[in-house]
């Protein structure tokens, strides 16, 4: 029996063809992750520069497994990303385009049996959410009126699916998924943290990736897109904090005060015309 093979989608063939000429010296799997790895950390090093010393030492020692010219095709696959999602984004809007290469190369059958939701699921959930008259999407719609932008969470991203599929449908939405949202992600597999870093990072979206398991709230690592620190998210958040903060206790001060004022109906409480009365009857 002939043994099945992948679709290939056509926007991705540069990156499987470049993945698949290191594979017959490497391991396909390792090949990936490595190119992966390389190329999260040559963005995230342009940004986070708290993080960029230790994350340059993890670069070099994964980057000198190969010979220069192996080099060279890492770096030429990474470019044939860029493009895919350039493409992507002017004709359709976000795509998971690493989730297909990931099934492209058959990895989900070697690794633990894993696969990502197919796109067209994400990109109707996305739809849903944000559906005029649905509950979801009056949330959504008061959100963007008192912030200005969505919240997006995703405790187990994979290769960011779902983050872009809520993407396209603000796309498809007429709305500005660069400006008007910011994510919130975690993945316990670094594999899937880097994917979805590469991804949203590419397109533009603000969005903190955490390396954790969100079940236990452990973490070891985050990492920040370009423009999620380029258009200052973080200080933007430590602002709204402190006017939560701020208004949460005007909130409980204004509690405060009015359980002091008597109520028209209790016994304490005297009209005005009687306080006059009662002030000129207490002179005598």
């Amino acid at each position: 029996m002939a043994k099945s093979t992948s679709y290939v989608p056509e926007n991705c063939k540069g990156i499987i063809d470049g993945l698949k000429a290191l594979g017959n010296k490497h391991s396909i799997w390792n090949v990936f992750e490595d190119w992966l790895k390389v190329s999260s950390i040559a963005i995230s090093n342009s940004v986070d520069w708290n993080q960029a010393n230790e994350r340059e030492e993890q670069y070099l020692e994964t980057i000198n497994k190969y010979t220069p010219e192996e080099q060279k095709v890492l770096t030429k696959t990474f470019a044939e990303l860029v493009d895919a999602l350039q493409k992507e984004a002017v004709t359709g809007g976000p795509c998971d385009l690493l989730g297909k290469v990931f099934h492209a190369l058959e990895l989900h059958n070697k690794y633990h049996g894993q696969f990502f939701t197919p796109f067209h699921i994400c990109e109707f959930m996305g739809q849903v959410a944000l559906a005029d008259g649905g509950e979801a999407g009056n949330v959504a719609s008061e959100a963007l009126r008192k912030k200005g932008y969505l919240s997006v969470c995703e405790p187990c991203v994979g290769s960011g699916g779902m983050v872009l599929g809520f993407a396209k449908a603000m796309h498809n939405n007429k709305m500005n998924y660069c400006d008007q949202m910011v994510a919130y992600c975690c993945d316990i597999d670094i594999k899937c943290v880097h994917m979805a870093y590469l991804q949203l990072s590419l397109y533009g979206i603000p969005a903190v990736i955490i390396h954790g398991n969100s079940l236990t709230n452990e973490e070891w690592s985050r990492w920040y897109t370009p423009v999620y620190m380029i258009n200052g998210w973080p200080f933007k958040e430590r602002v709204e904090n402190l006017f939560e903060t701020i208004n949460e206790a005007t909130k409980d001060r204004q509690t405060v005060n009015a359980e002091e004022v008597p109520h028209p109906q209790t016994e304490e409480y005297i009209p005005e015309t009687e306080i006059k009365e009662y002030e000129q009857i207490s002179l005598f």
